[in-house]
């Protein structure tokens, strides 16, 4: 079977899996628990990560438009939608998590949230460019996928907006051809998993 753009939880098991939950670090729905499957691939960003994410982009994300292109557990989303951000599309290619998906947003009565069950690749590549102030891109580690992911979410950044990158190896902007004009503002790294928030070069 060959590989093609998905979610984390892309090899998800027919059988499915018990349930755990993440908890929103801060903004509206601080401390709430959202229930999350245990599937095969779904790898919710960490605690520290996302705290330490939301701290660079200043806590508070009133007014902006987020796309989380392989949503997954959907912590990204969520936590941007908790912090005042206007419209966060989510898309999720496994029909289970994005059904959890709509479930977590149903619970929270969250408007400002949709809910796209697609091949991110494809989806990514009819939307509009600048449509997004922040995108955030945890695509599945080892799936090839990054580069392909890159190439189409870098122009739906809008100008000044940034672009965060989660992957297993540190990126690496030169001889990308992807990310040529942008920059590593902010980069961490915890346990196996490394972070980046980029910009457009001179836009900081």
């Amino acid at each position: 079977m060959p590989h093609s753009a998905s979610s984390r939880a892309q090899r998800a098991s027919s059988k499915g899996g018990k349930p755990h939950a993440i908890r929103i670090i801060g903004g509206d729905w601080k401390r709430t628990p959202l229930p999350v499957l245990d599937l095969d691939g779904l790898r919710p960003t960490p605690d520290r990560v996302r705290e330490t994410l939301f701290n660079w982009l200043g806590q508070r994300l009133d007014g902006q438009r987020c796309l989380d292109l392989f949503a997954g557990s959907g912590g990204l989303g969520f936590e941007a939608a908790s912090r005042g951000a206007a419209r966060v599309l989510m898309v999720e290619r496994n029909a289970r998590a994005a059904a959890q998906l709509r479930a977590n947003q149903e619970r929270l009565a969250a408007r400002m949230i949709e809910i796209a069950e697609a091949d991110g690749l494809r989806l990514a590549a009819s939307l509009p460019p600048g449509s997004f102030d922040v995108v955030f891109l945890d695509p599945p580690f080892g799936d090839d996928l990054l580069a392909k992911a890159l190439a189409l979410a870098a122009p739906l950044v809008s100008t000044g907006g940034f672009l965060y990158v989660e992957t297993g190896e540190a990126l690496e902007p030169e001889g990308n051809e992807a990310l040529t004009g942008w920059e590593i503002v902010r980069q961490g790294k915890a346990a196996a998993v490394h972070f980046h928030l980029l910009q457009r070069e001179n836009e900081e």
